[in-house]
Order: C-alpha cells, then structure tokens, then sequence
C-alpha cells in the first residue's frame, strides 16, 4: 500500500536524492533480521516470529505521520524493515511444516498467491485512500491490516515440534545462522534475479508521473496480478517437471521483461512490461523457495529459508539504490536502468547453464 506513494513523500520533505533508500534502507534491515529470524524460527516457533514482524507493521504504521522530516523518516524505514526480516520467513517454514513434499511447489505458489492478492491491490488501493483522503489515512489504514495478522495469528497452532524457551543464547549467531552453503544455489539465483524488484519499486513511480499515469500504483497492481495467475501452475510443474526448467523460463521472461520496460514510452507498453514482470516473478518466486526447501533438512529449515531471504533482501536492496544511482532523476537514463538488472537476470541464466550444470555433472561423476 505505501510503497507508490512514498518516493513523492520523501520528495516533498526535501529527500528527492534518497529515493533509493526507500526500499534499501527497508531491505538492509530485513536481509541483517533475517539470521536471527531464521535460529528463532527453528528454536522458538514460526508463529511468535511471524507476529514479531506483524506487530513491527502495525506499529510503524502509526509513526508514520509523526516522522515528517527526511532522517527520522529514512531511520523509521530502517526499523520497518524487521517486519519483513522476520514474517516471511516464520510464514515459509510453516507453510513447509504442513505440506507433502511432492507437492511443495504447488502450495509454496498458493502461499504466493495470497501473499499476490495483497500486493496486487494493496498499491492501487492505497494510491486511492491517499487522494481520497491523506497520506496520514494511508498509514492509518496500514496499520489496521497489520492488526488484523496479528489477530489471525494469535489463533494459529505451532507446527515446530521442539521448541526452546527464548533466551539470550537464541540471538548468539554464527556463521552458519547467516548462511546455509546446503541452498547456495537457490540462494544466489534469488539474489541475481531480485535486482530488478528494488528497480522497479524505486523507479516506477516516477517512469508513471513521466508517462501521465495518475495513480502510481496500476503498475504494481497489474504486475501482481499476472504473478497470481501463474504463480500456481509454475509450483505445480515444478513438482512435476524439476526446479531447474521451470527456473531457466522464469529467467528468460525477466530479461524479456526489464527490455520491455526500458524500451516503453506509452502507458501501454510500460504496462505490458508489467505484466510481463509480474509473469517471470511469478514463476521464480514459489520456485526458488520450494527447491530451497528440498535442499535443507527439516531441523535447519528455518535457517535455509533465512540465507534465501537474505539473498532476496540484498538484491532488492542493492538494486534499488543501483538503480536509483543510475537514474538519478533523469528520464533519459531509464532505459540504462533497466538494460542493466536485465543484464544481472542474464548472469543468474548462465549460472545455470554453464556452473550450475558443470557442478551437477562433475558430482555424478
């Protein structure tokens, strides 16, 4: 819901050159949350987790209106960034605990959908609630859907079968906590592939005050759609088919995808970039997280969900501020930015062919 409308927040405040910290400052602190989230998941439980992030929403949201200034309004995006640190991660594993392995794909791809019904009209909704009413609204209304997790999870039962008291010793982190080699790599195909995500949240909305497009968020709200309507069948062939074909397509469209958008100078093509966007998204998204799964052993399942995130984290991060450097509020740089994370897309492509494929082949051997 915030997201379109925070870049011209900031700008008003004075903060046009940090726009880039919108989304990387928010991304910095999930991807440095992630460790911690991932040992107390597999110590504590997956619920408390997932309402730690919850609560973390719900009460940024209402801090919002009073942090009017640039610095305490980038350091309240700082600390935003614990909810999704901390929620995703608890949701994963849950979701994971309660499913058949062989079909892993098709209900981390139902796990996306919802998770897509939300992205979809949370933007285009929120855009709304900030015309028709105030950004303050915005937050606001924020803030109720964040309570309402939370009182969905308050009537969730545990799925972790040996929890640990919390204590001092659960937030002890080593280097294992930080990163599982066992889903490198998922891990890095996330991170290659997610650059363009930090692009596309940074820039867009200003790419939509450039083409005449009013509300910011029918960009966000196409592009989620067309991940719902195949986020479902994507995990579906996975099981069926392998993770690795079905990551190789996703791939390919999100080349296609970030041409698209640099090349677009209508409403319409922008929107058909999207689409497409959102299609490739859709693909990779329940995919890298079921075969992250497949890779991790149930007692560190957590931990392996956390190296995936904090891959997603860093990528979307580094590429907002990237692509934000790249801008740097001229219209004519738009089709470099989006040259260049089509061009990170390309490296996660090769990794699987040349790499990824040489290192299977050598190990059969």
């Amino acid at each position: 819901m915030l997201i379109p409308e925070l870049p011209g927040y900031l700008s008003n405040m004075g903060g046009a050159d940090y726009k880039g910290a919108i989304i990387g400052l928010f991304t910095l602190t999930a991807g440095l949350s992630r460790p911690f989230s991932g040992r107390l998941t597999d110590r504590v439980g997956r619920v408390p987790v997932m309402a730690f992030g919850s609560l973390v929403c719900f009460v940024c949201g209402l801090m919002y209106p009073i942090f009017t200034t640039v610095m305490p309004f980038l350091l309240l995006r700082l600390v935003h960034g614990f909810s999704t640190g901390f929620k995703p991660t608890g949701t994963s594993a849950y979701v994971a605990d309660i499913v058949p392995a062989e079909r892993r794909g098709e209900a981390m791809g139902i796990h996306g959908m919802c998770m897509g019904v939300g992205s979809a009209f949370g933007p285009a909704v929120g855009s709304m609630i900030s015309q028709t009413f105030s950004l303050n609204g915005l937050f606001y209304t924020s803030s109720i859907f964040a309570l309402l997790s939370i009182a969905i999870l308050m009537n969730m039962k545990e799925t972790l079968k040996e929890k640990k008291p919390l204590s001092v010793d659960a937030f002890k982190i080593g280097w294992r906590d930080i990163f599982e080699p066992d889903v490198f790599s998922p891990a890095l195909i996330t991170f290659l592939c997610y650059f363009s995500f930090g692009a596309v949240a940074t820039i867009t909305p200003d790419f939509s005050d450039y083409l005449g497009l009013q509300n910011k968020g029918y960009y966000f709200m196409i592009f989620t759609v067309s991940s719902i309507l195949v986020r479902l069948v994507a995990g579906k062939v996975s099981d069926q088919h392998g993770r690795i074909p079905v990551t190789l397509a996703g791939c390919i469209i999100l080349i296609i995808s970030m041409v698209i958008t640099g090349y677009a100078d209508t409403i319409t093509l922008f929107l058909a970039g999207g689409a497409v966007f959102g299609i490739s998204m859709g693909i990779l998204s329940p995919v890298l997280s079921a075969w992250t799964v497949d890779l991790s052993k149930d007692s560190n399942r957590g931990r392996a969900l956390a190296t995936m995130y904090i891959c997603l984290e860093a990528g979307i991060g580094i590429g907002a501020f990237l692509s934000a450097a790249l801008f740097a509020n001229k219209i004519q740089n738009l089709p470099l930015v989006f040259f260049s994370m089509g061009g990170f897309a390309i490296l996660a492509l090769i990794y699987i062919l040349v790499i990824y494929k040489n290192k299977r082949g050598a190990r059969a051997i």
